[in-house]
């Protein structure tokens, strides 16, 4: 293994003992349903149930207990999305250390609140973690206060590779890790202490397909980097300096999974192993769905990172879930516009095992008859061949059902 890193195997074992007691040993779970849905065997890193749900407690304790007095009596200041500013306020308020949290304005307000309620002083700066940075620098300056980053730090990253540590302890028998890449922090000092106890492992990382910043840097590519992701735990413009050297040796490849497989992924955490993933928490679920042949077979180590997630977002995301499955469908029927038609309607889903979800009656829209009316029906279904099949008896029935996409309606016969 290359030398010249920023840390070693030493410095995250001698991490492992300095974080013990102020952080989970989170479990490693076996994922049987997620196994099911891959065709690998799974066993998940459950990080989401750390204290502020994510692993940036491991790299933030770590640094916090590497601060001399003076330091501590000065404080800290760090900048952050979201789990890193949690963290790091968290500890810093437990170790009676003042803590101020500089974030950008795009934070979602739930990571906002969290990081308040534990005491930090919050300052909203900019549109990203680099504006943030700056203004997290000039504070540190101006104040005499020790600036905490969130990856591109010896202690952080030691701390973080406590996580793989963890996890070749209970199943050294892992094929491979997946692991969500950020600004690296994560990435890093696991691979480091993977490397150091199973040479033969292979390490994948996962990027946005919107930020793909460490593909680029690796692979010399200039592909473009921002957008408005739902993993903005890992939407980082800039890669770490201290990273970057460890992730190009000993990382094997940088998968970069779109939006709606990020998606897929949350959906499926809740669903099937009923736990709370942020989008970036899902990555690596992400880049199983999106080539489930690459991993068959393999025994699998997956680190959810985090389970910081809007609760509406979350909400929104299942539903779309459920769109996308067809298990919800909307159709706009138009008939005849006469008495008793609503409960003919109603009485012909609940004939066909559909579960009505919303109604709504419309007699202005120009494309129906002045006698004529259009019933949108938003309805629950079993799968797609149900839904299929309540569409033709619809059709049958003299509805002309047109199916209402979240897009937009369509196309008769379309």
């Amino acid at each position: 293994m290359g030398s010249g890193f920023a840390i070693s195997f030493a410095d995250i074992e001698a991490a492992a003992q300095t974080i013990e007691g102020h952080v989970l040993k989170t479990p490693l779970m076996s994922a049987p349903r997620l196994s099911a849905l891959t065709g690998a065997d799974i066993f998940v890193k459950h990080e989401n149930m750390q204290a502020t749900a994510s692993f940036k407690e491991r790299g933030a304790v770590n640094k916090l207990r590497s601060l001399t007095d003076d330091e501590k009596r000065r404080g800290v200041i760090a900048m952050s999305a979201g789990n890193h500013a949690q963290a790091v306020a968290y500890h810093a308020k437990r170790f009676g250390i003042p803590a101020t949290i500089v974030m950008p304005e795009t934070t979602p307000l739930v990571k906002i609140e969290n990081t308040r309620a534990y005491g930090a002083q919050i300052v909203l700066f900019g549109e990203t973690l680099y504006e943030s940075a700056q203004k997290a620098r000039e504070i540190a300056a101006e104040k005499s206060l020790v600036f905490v980053h969130p990856y591109d730090d010896a202690a952080v990253m030691a701390g973080q590779g406590t996580v793989a540590l963890e996890m070749l302890r209970e199943a050294p028998d892992l094929d491979m890790l997946l692991i969500p890449l950020g600004g690296g922090g994560l990435m890093a000092g696991n691979a480091i202490a993977a490397k150091a106890l199973k040479p033969s492992i292979e390490l994948i990382g996962i990027e946005a397909a919107l930020f793909p910043s460490f593909h680029n840097a690796v692979h010399g590519t200039q592909m473009p980097i921002g957008g408005a992701t739902l993993a903005e735990g890992i939407a980082v413009k800039t890669v770490g300096t201290q990273t970057l050297p460890v992730i190009k040796e000993l990382v094997s490849d940088i998968v970069l999974v779109g939006e709606d497989l990020i998606e897929r992924a949350v959906n499926a955490y809740a669903t099937l192993q009923h736990t709370l993933a942020e989008g970036a928490g899902a990555a690596g679920l992400a880049a199983m769905l999106k080539e489930p042949e690459r991993y068959r077979g393999r025994k699998v180590g997956l680190v959810l990172c985090g389970g910081n997630i809007d609760p509406r977002l979350l909400a929104a995301i299942m539903v779309r879930e459920l769109e996308r499955e067809q298990r919800i469908a909307a159709f706009r029927l138009t008939a005849s516009d006469r008495p008793g038609l609503l409960g003919k309607v109603a009485s012909l889903f609940g004939t066909l095992g559909a579960n009505i979800l919303e109604v709504s009656h419309g007699r202005l829209f120009l494309d129906v008859p002045a006698k004529g009316v259009t019933l949108d029906v938003t309805v629950e279904t079993r799968d797609e061949a149900h839904t299929a099949a309540i569409e033709e008896a619809l059709r049958k029935e003299g509805f002309a059902p047109r199916r209402i996409y979240p897009r937009g309606l369509a196309e008769p016969g379309g």
